[in-house]
């Protein structure tokens, strides 16, 4: 979807629920002395001015992670990634996915993003110098890859869900994608808003992956209506430990109170 920037969303609640959980995936599948590839079918510009006018305009980062900047520990891994990254760029910058995967994985290790938007995809290559960046559909460019070297892995997928048909397709993609790559773990972010048209796609999901964990979290509002009340992460093939991970994740943002 063209018209979608992450910059107006960027550091929301989320974002603090995706990454926390990515950073630690990443960070558990590095400890194995082995390669990995990181694929990413919608990555955005990978960094993100907590002060510009998109951020501010919204507020969303302001009701995310400057409230849950301090849930983690120093030596969690979405903490150290958030700490190296504003060591190098500033205070008030927030990484998105791509960047955290970079700052949490090792030279040995592979990662190909995809970008459809023009200015995204050149931000990201401006801030990624070096990383695999096709400026191309994401999903296309997934089933193009998998399976891929090394063939242990993650891929995240991580659409706009702007174009409704989205919750029709991204069931099958999973389906085609897991087939060529069995082993993959394959990470799906969505967006639980007040209208739950996700749970069909969720049904679906879990007809096809049974052994697959969805976590979800409810956080309030942004700002007086806006939709999304909940972030919700599909993940086939989690690594060990992960519904635990969640479950202390859960905790954190129980302490998440409405605004007044």
């Amino acid at each position: 979807m063209l018209s979608y920037q992450h910059a107006y969303h960027a550091g929301n609640m989320a974002d603090v629920h995706k990454h926390a959980l990515l950073a630690w995936m990443l960070d558990y599948m590095t400890r194995k002395p082995k390669p990995l590839s990181y694929l990413e079918t919608h990555a955005g510009r990978a960094l993100y001015d907590l002060s510009g006018p998109e951020a501010t305009k919204t507020g969303e980062a302001a009701r995310g992670i400057a409230l849950a900047a301090d849930w983690f520990a120093p030596d969690h891994p979405f903490a150290r990634a958030l700490a190296r990254v504003r060591a190098d760029h500033g205070p008030q910058v927030y990484p998105g996915s791509p960047l955290i995967a970079q700052t949490t994985l090792r030279f040995e290790d592979e990662i190909t993003l995809a970008e459809l938007h023009p200015a995204e995809a050149a931000a990201l290559r401006t801030a990624l110098p070096g990383v695999t960046v096709s400026q191309t559909d994401g999903l296309a460019m997934a089933l193009s890859r998998c399976p891929p070297d090394p063939r242990r892995g993650l891929l995240l997928c991580d659409p706009s869900w702007e174009v409704k048909s989205d919750y029709d397709d991204v069931p099958e993609f999973l389906r085609k994608l897991h087939r060529r790559w069995p082993v993959g773990v394959l990470a799906l972010w969505y967006p639980v808003l007040t209208d739950a048209r996700h749970r069909p796609m969720l049904r679906a999901l879990h007809r096809q992956f049974p052994d697959a964990i969805s976590h979800t979290v409810n956080f309030p509002p942004a700002r007086p209506g806006h939709g999304m009340v909940g972030s919700g992460l599909f993940v086939v093939n989690p690594p060990y430990g992960f519904v635990e991970e969640a479950k202390a994740l859960s905790r954190l943002f129980a302490r998440v109170e409405p605004q007044t």
